[in-house]
């Protein structure tokens, strides 16, 4: 059985192995007819209150149980599930409830009374759907519901009729500009990187998998949408300290983990016993280039595990991988296309490149997202037709422009060579400096504000404000970032502050961040 539509990865597996954990929670183990039980339930409970095919709903939870039942529970009922991550403060998590016009949330009481306020402005919400009981809010216009207890209908059960090409996910992710754009996902676009990365990381049934990251990030979405795929075991965890994860992997004797490389510099950090490390069958790194040493040391715990170096982005889920056997000649490669997928280097004349030059990378196939929700501007820079297409085709095919400059060698494999238009990579996620800066402009004294991102031997990038107080006035580094702390998630809040009196310029009168980049990477450069 080839699975057609998301929920479809749970619900063969139901039919075909029912009584094989599917979900690891803490204590609690779900087989996986049990969580399509779930799954089914939560999409009774939405239809029950009456959603519609597309709408949107919004979850706001840890990892847990219920967010993955009400991820694959949203798409079994025809609606467009939009994962939020829990680390976002007040102002993400409006604007993603305002720009998606979520209809419904699924939320914890806990994060609802904190939310009290937030939601006043989401004009589109009526409902929410609580995973505790007796939970009380004083709206008029809100009807809140608790988690469902009901069992579901059975393998197979649909309520509207939806395609592969139908939405089934939206992922907000931050850009070079801006607050956060909604990446629509189909169910094609979700099927089709499951099926495509277990192809080349050979998931199987026996594969116990650690989902660490966020479940609103596209790699930690594959975690489940793989082990899922596979018929394997999903073990969620939140974790505080790497220490966490260590116990976990010999209590759950954890066969593969794709992480970022902050993670990674934790875990290698850490005291690894034997009956921990001793399961592991590969380890993967997304989000940014793991350093050379903590590739070493991470070998040497897991002289048994193959390493996967893989490079992706939201618009297209998954793009290149470095086969494990290319490692230690080419480890500074991002690899070649994953299977299912065409990756391009493409110049600026729109040529393809040759060995050795260097150009944009365009990903095309079936992982190229619908584009970003509600933006018609930005969905037509960055998802454009694809280049070297027969001209005798009436129909373009559209292809995702990615942003970053890349290289290809003589053999095919590709190297990243930065980003095209300034957005910073810092802890393994993609961050936006205007909305840093947005939140920093709006203290009195600040008249200019402008983040970057730097090199950094653990983080990736490390960001760096840099600042301009108003005339007449002095600035106050501590209330800056109080400032950005209140404001921002912790891993936009930047690691140091600069004050300039002035802020370079290019030629066409623009703030040249690429200079400051440049300069606050000189290894003479002060902590400022």
């Amino acid at each position: 059985m080839i699975p057609t539509l998301f929920p479809d990865l749970i619900a063969i597996q139901a039919t075909l192995a029912p009584e094989r954990t599917a979900l690891v929670d803490g204590g609690v183990r779900l087989s996986y007819r049990e969580l399509w039980h779930q799954v089914t339930a939560v999409a009774d409970s939405l239809l029950a209150a009456s959603m519609k095919p597309d709408d949107r709903v919004a979850v706001y939870l840890e990892k847990r149980m219920e967010t993955v039942a009400a991820c694959f529970g949203t798409a079994l009922a025809g609606g467009v599930f939009v994962p939020i991550n829990p680390l976002l403060r007040d102002d993400q998590v409006s604007h993603v409830m305002s720009d998606s016009g979520a209809r419904f949330m699924v939320t914890s009481a806990s994060r609802l009374d904190a939310l009290e306020a937030t939601l006043a402005h989401s004009r589109d919400l009526s409902h929410v759907l609580s995973v505790d009981e007796n939970v009380v809010l004083e709206r008029d216009d809100l009807s809140i519901e608790t988690w469902p207890a009901g069992q579901g209908a059975g393998p197979g059960s649909r309520r509207y009729r939806r395609i592969d090409a139908d939405m089934a996910a939206i992922l907000y992710t931050s850009g070079s500009t801006g607050r956060p754009k909604g990446v629509v996902l189909s169910h094609r676009n979700l099927v089709a990187g499951a099926l495509s990365v277990n192809e080349y990381l050979k998931n199987t049934s026996d594969d116990r998998i650690l989902a660490a990251l966020p479940l609103s990030f596209d790699a930690g979405l594959s975690q489940l949408t793989t082990a899922f795929a596979a018929g394997a075991t999903a073990v969620l965890i939140n974790y505080l300290t790497a220490r966490d994860l260590v116990a976990l992997f010999a209590e759950e004797r954890v066969t593969a983990l794709t992480g970022v490389p902050p993670l990674w510099n934790q875990l290698v950090q850490q005291t690894w016993p034997a009956k921990a490390a001793e399961n592991l069958r590969y380890f993967a790194n997304t989000g940014g280039h793991l350093p050379r040493p903590t590739l070493d040391r991470l070998r040497s715990i897991f002289p048994q595990a193959r390493p996967f170096l893989m490079y992706g982005l939201t618009e297209a889920f998954r793009s290149t991988y470095l086969d494990p056997s290319q490692v230690d000649r080419r480890p500074d490669s991002i690899g070649k296309a994953i299977p299912n997928a065409e990756i391009l280097v493409v110049g600026r004349n729109g040529e393809v490149c040759g060995p050795g030059e260097e150009g944009e990378l365009v990903h095309r196939g079936a992982l190229v997202a619908m584009g970003y929700w509600n933006d018609r501007d930005r969905t037509a820079e960055r998802f454009r037709a694809a280049p070297g297409r027969q001209k005798e085709l009436p129909l373009e095919e559209r292809a995702v422009w990615s942003g970053d400059t890349v290289r290809i060698d003589e053999e095919g494999y590709l190297y990243f060579v930065g980003r095209s238009d300034g957005m910073i990579k810092a802890s393994g996620y993609r961050v936006s400096a205007a909305e840093i800066e947005e939140a920093v402009l709006a203290m009195a004294n600040v008249e200019e504000a402008v983040a970057v991102g730097v090199p950094h031997p653990e983080l990736g990038q490390a960001i760096v404000l840099i600042v301009t107080p108003a005339p007449g006035q002095a600035l106050d580094q501590t209330a800056i970032l109080a400032q950005c702390r209140a404001k921002l998630p912790m891993f936009m809040v930047p690691s140091r502050i600069v004050e300039r009196p002035s802020l370079p310029l290019t030629s066409t009168g623009k703030i040249d961040r690429m200079l400051l980049a440049r300069e606050l990477s000189s290894p003479s450069q002060g902590r400022g």
